[in-house]
């Protein structure tokens, strides 16, 4: 048994027995008086969808990577970098290891989101509970699965041949935009969570180590390019932000703020980010 089918096989059972005790802090309900995932809906209106659109467009997880992506087409800078980790491998210490390392971190970033999502508190009656959990995992689960479609439909577009020719389905990585996809879906569900700042700092930058080394252990392993590794992390970023904050219905804290004040002689802009 492969590496990444006894990994995720742990982090399911753990998770199936996290849901069955309800998790305790599971339990209760959001600070509105409403359960996480209770206001779900296929139905959220065009306003909401496109401010959702909007928002994950502009979160710095998408729009960076993507720039970095184009960037790498630059010359040589793609097929360099790749050469030069697959044969180096400073982290991983080889290819193989690189290609199970990204398995077992794509398996660990799948396991944060379920696990963050039945954290939340989600109402007091187990029979709430249970369909509240059920209707917000269905989001989950549908943004990962769109995230999956479109990573498919780019490779067979796309049709780019992998840096060590087992393929040509290198464009985007499918690895770098799950993983993605799964940590947004994470550091999402933390808001929805009672915690200290800095636990929810440190848990979003966990959250984002992971996608960033899943990546890195593609090109370890020379299964991907650079562009190829930004860009899964851009598209699986974008939808995963995109369906959590259209379709959950939860009303969500601004993280990206843009702002202009004109004065008489200068304009003054104000950019933030909030991590």
């Amino acid at each position: 048994m492969s590496l990444f089918t006894a990994s995720q096989r742990r982090w399911w059972c753990l998770a199936l027995a996290l849901c069955s005790l309800k998790m305790v802090t599971g339990c209760g309900t959001l600070a509105n008086g409403r359960g996480w995932g209770q206001d779900a809906t296929l139905f959220p209106g065009w306003e909401r969808v496109g401010k959702a659109a909007l928002n994950a467009a502009l979160e710095p997880e998408t729009w960076a990577p993507a720039v970095g992506a184009a960037v790498f087409q630059i010359g040589s800078l793609d097929r360099n970098l790749t050469n030069w980790a697959s044969k180096r491998t400073p982290i991983f210490q080889s290819r193989d290891n690189a290609d199970i390392a990204s398995e077992a971190l794509q398996a660990t970033s799948e396991a944060a989101a379920v696990i963050t999502a039945l954290a939340t508190p989600s109402g007091e009656e187990s029979s709430d509970w249970t369909l509240n959990k059920a209707k917000g995992l269905a989001v989950g689960i549908a943004a990962v699965a769109l995230t999956e479609a479109t990573t498919d439909l780019l490779k067979y577009t796309t049709n780019r041949t992998r840096p060590d020719n087992s393929g040509r389905d290198s464009f985007p990585s499918g690895h770098a935009s799950r993983t993605a996809a799964c940590n947004t879906l994470a550091a999402r569900n933390l808001q929805s969570l009672e915690m200290p700042g800095a636990a929810r700092v440190g848990l979003r930058s966990g959250f984002l180590a992971l996608t960033l080394s899943t990546g890195w252990a593609r090109l370890e392993s020379k299964k991907h390019y650079p562009s190829d590794v930004l860009a899964g992390m851009a598209l699986g970023h974008f939808l995963g932000a995109f369906i959590n904050d259209a379709f959950l219905g939860l009303d969500r804290p601004k993280n990206f703020f843009f702002s202009m004040e004109p004065s008489k002689k200068d304009i003054f802009c104000t950019l933030r980010w909030i991590f």
